[in-house]
């Protein structure tokens, strides 16, 4: 019997493999992809027919409430493993159709974009122009509307049943822990496979491309909902600031007022009083550094790992709790511990490395901890215990990805 829409049970499988690759938690209906794998034919099968048929309803994400830095929550949208990989087949098909058109200068959430890069060409930017507009759109995925999302996702796809999957998607009702249903009539919930490719999207139209035809002198750079803009004069970015508020509410979107604002970046101003701003996990603002040229010193405005950031991957170190762990050789703690610390040192150290020597020295005080509880003979003899540390880090110096970066064990 042939299928309304024709889907290739090959793709249902890649769909299946990368969902699983980025693991994730149940949703509405408890079934973890443990649980899902154990009938794996089965259910791939069921849902590759129901896609194919057209019966595929969503069901609702699951509201869960994650902690912000700022301490305010947010509310993901969790959908079930089956309506993850039904979203992964959408994207699969929609991304390399969207991805011709997106700009260069979008960077979050795409393939072969990174946030470094972001960060590289922001970098270059601030010693180019004097002025930057940073802004952040409050609660982007709660606000889009559906019409006008709609109405770019039609013009760029001819694929009827990626459009009528879509739909049914942004119309999914979310469900809390109280099981309280609550309908949505505009957004894409945080949390979906399929949320940030539809966000990009969007923004592509209000922002990007306006950008490009309203203010083709002013180079920009947006990760997701993050945007920054860089302006040559303090008047330029006021006069845009303005611009962009009336953009977005025409567009059903908002600034967010505590998060967008003027940065001055002349190090010689001494007048106006905003001279940083964070973006990406690095702080922007003037710096002593080195003229590789001359080896001179001079003030320049650069990034280095944010105090958020670092205070962040210190609370990570603590809630490890390493210095309990005294069943564990020095070995295995690396071996556990390694890939979290080389993914810190690669991202935070790639521009002023010296901001992460506070992770190291907290992670080294942790690991001082560890030697004094496993080792009778160090209990109560921190000293002792550090320059056995030492002498490991002298002869092991690629034990820790840390002491590999940070040039050795320090504590001080």
């Amino acid at each position: 019997m042939t299928k309304p829409f024709n889907i290739s049970k090959h793709l249902v499988v890649r769909a299946y493999k990368l969902v699983k690759a980025n693991a994730g938690s149940a949703g509405v209906d408890e079934q973890s992809l443990t649980d899902f794998e154990g009938k794996l034919k089965d259910n791939l099968y069921k849902l590759w027919n129901r896609l194919s048929s057209g019966s595929y309803f969503p069901p609702p994400v699951k509201a869960v409430a994650i902690l912000k830095k700022s301490g305010s929550q947010r509310i993901l949208g969790i959908p079930t493993v089956s309506d993850r990989i039904a979203q992964m087949v959408v994207k699969l098909v929609l991304e390399p159709e969207l991805e011709p058109h997106f700009l260069e200068d979008s960077y979050g959430y795409r393939p072969n974009k990174s946030a470094l890069e972001a960060i590289g060409i922001t970098r270059q930017r601030c010693w180019q122009y004097g002025w930057l507009l940073e802004f952040d759109i409050k609660g982007l995925f709660d606000n889009i509307p559906h019409s006008l999302l709609m109405k770019a996702v039609q013009h760029h796809t001819q694929c009827n049943w990626v459009v009528l999957y879509i739909e049914r998607w942004l119309k999914a009702p979310i469900q809390y822990s109280d099981r309280r249903i609550e309908e949505r009539n505009q957004g894409t919930p945080q949390g979906g496979v399929i949320s940030p490719l539809l966000s990009n999207l969007y923004l592509h139209y209000v922002f990007d491309k306006w950008m490009q035809r309203q203010h083709v002198e002013k180079p920009w750079c947006r990760y997701a909902d993050d945007g920054l803009v860089h302006c040559k004069t303090r008047i330029e970015a006021e006069t845009l600031l303005e611009e962009l508020k009336q953009r977005f509410a025409e567009c059903g979107l908002e600034l967010h007022s505590d998060k967008t604002r003027i940065v001055c970046c002349n190090v010689k101003d001494k007048q106006y009083p905003t001279k940083s701003f964070d973006f990406l996990g690095y702080t922007f603002r003037p710096r002593l550094v080195t003229n590789q040229q001359n080896n001179t010193l001079f003030i320049g405005f650069t990034p280095a790992v944010s105090k958020t950031a670092v205070k962040a991957m210190r609370q990570e170190t603590k809630r490890c709790k390493w210095h309990l762990r005294s069943e564990l050789s020095l070995e295995e703690i690396a071996q556990s511990y390694n890939p979290v610390l080389k993914g810190w040192f690669n991202y935070y150290g790639k521009y002023t490395p010296d901001g992460l020597r506070p992770v190291a020295r907290h992670f080294n005080n942790v690991l001082v901890k560890w030697v004094m509880r496993k080792y009778l003979r160090f209990k109560g003899h921190k000293i002792k215990a550090i320059r056995y540390l030492e002498n490991i880090a002298q002869n092991s110096p690629n034990l820790f990805a840390h002491w590999q970066q940070s040039k050795g064990f320090v504590v001080v």
